[in-house]
């Protein structure tokens, strides 16, 4: 029978070891260490993310079961205690810094032009228990962390994520983000801010999001709109000129306000600085916002980020990482055959057969039954 590695092996193949290793050295995060290193560490926490385990003792007590697998993954039988103490005190920068060049390095190849590129912000929030108030309290008896992400629909890839507490305002995390100059930004109101969208204004960047309803428009043009479609109106204004405390608006230059009537009867205003694309364009972009959505929902249901294995910052900045990763390891396995098409089946399967020696490109294949020629076979006519 032909040789194959472990699903997982091959999954592991996919990763930049050589960058990982430099991340270790570069951060000291393997100084004094005795028992578990940060890859043992990192392929520990990934098996428990690809496996489907919801705690410490079962990514322990699964990875003690293939143990004579153990060497070929580059990782150690590791006990419970240990792994924890490496969640809470092993500098969370690795990770993140791990994360951030894989996905620039999984955009890379799949850039476009900047003015074909259309990303999706938004945030998600996962609940926290108690012990993480000393950094994670919301409000009383409610603890939590956001995850801050800008996403590629086109790629079905995040190109960039960062970690917060709960209240920290989405527009705050933003204005640490990275702009790409020329590319559109589609985003919803929790990002409702002059002086951001004038910076990405600035950059040649173009924005569509959502009026809050009490927003004035000086309307300068109105624009015709196709009778029988969802388009309520098309018209070119300008925002109000001072903001709150006679602050100078930064927005000044002209913007586009279409009003759109949804499936469910709800009319919005859409914001755009676009005012030559159609209003049925702009339009059809702030309906992809949908797709982070339906990314936030799958990497919740398909992977570990609603129940943490740590409660410290540092080990849940960790856990939300090494999930993101896995999510484009994934990503970059499934792109690498064409048996299965669907993201959510083959993350199944690779679940189901993550221990199994079995190539990656007939997962939905079923295994053949071997006869053992020893055993009698009796055949009825």
């Amino acid at each position: 029978m032909p040789h194959h590695n472990t699903v997982f092996r091959d999954i592991l193949k996919l990763m930049p070891w050589r960058q990982f290793e430099a991340l270790v050295e570069e951060h000291n995060a393997d100084a004094r260490v005795r028992r578990l290193p940060t890859k043992a560490q990192f392929v520990a926490l990934l098996y428990g993310q690809l496996s489907g385990a919801s705690g410490l003792r079962e990514i322990v007590t699964g990875l003690s079961s293939h143990g004579a697998r153990l060497y070929h993954l580059g990782a150690t039988p590791v006990r419970r205690s240990t792994l924890s103490d490496a969640n809470a005190g092993r500098p969370s920068a690795v990770f993140a810094d791990l994360l951030a060049l894989m996905m620039k390095q999984a955009h890379r190849g799949l850039r476009r032009k900047m003015a074909e590129a259309v990303y999706l912000l938004d945030a998600t929030s996962v609940r926290l228990n108690g012990h993480s108030a000393d950094w994670a309290r919301f409000s009383a008896g409610v603890c939590g962390a956001k995850v801050h992400v800008i996403y590629d629909a086109d790629a079905d890839r995040p190109i960039y994520a960062a970690v917060t507490a709960a209240n920290v305002n989405d527009i705050t995390a933003a204005h640490q983000m990275p702009i790409d100059p020329g590319a559109t930004y589609v985003f919803d109101l929790g990002y409702y801010d002059y002086l951001w969208w004038a910076t990405l204004d600035d950059a040649g960047c173009r924005i569509v999001t959502r009026f809050k309803s009490n927003t004035p428009l000086n309307v300068v043009e109105e624009l015709p709109v196709a009778p029988g479609s969802n388009i309520l109106s098309d018209r070119i204004g300008f925002l109000p000129a001072r903001q709150a405390k006679s602050r100078r608006n930064p927005m000044q230059d002209a913007v586009r306000e279409v009003r759109i009537t949804t499936d469910t009867g709800k009319v919005l205003r859409i914001l755009s600085n676009d005012l030559d694309a159609s209003a049925e364009d702009i339009a059809g972009l702030y309906r992809r916002r949908w797709a982070i959505e339906l990314f936030f929902r799958w990497v919740k249901q398909t992977l570990k980020i609603t129940r943490f294995v740590g409660t410290s910052e540092n080990a849940v900045r960790i856990q939300i990482s090494v999930a993101l990763i896995a999510f484009l390891l994934l990503r970059l396995a499934q792109a690498a055959q064409k048996a299965v098409q669907s993201p959510l089946v083959f993350a199944r399967l690779v679940r189901a057969n993550l221990m199994h020696r079995r190539s990656i490109q007939n997962l939905d294949v079923p295994e053949p039954v071997l006869q053992d020629h020893r055993q009698m076979s009796l055949s009825l006519c």
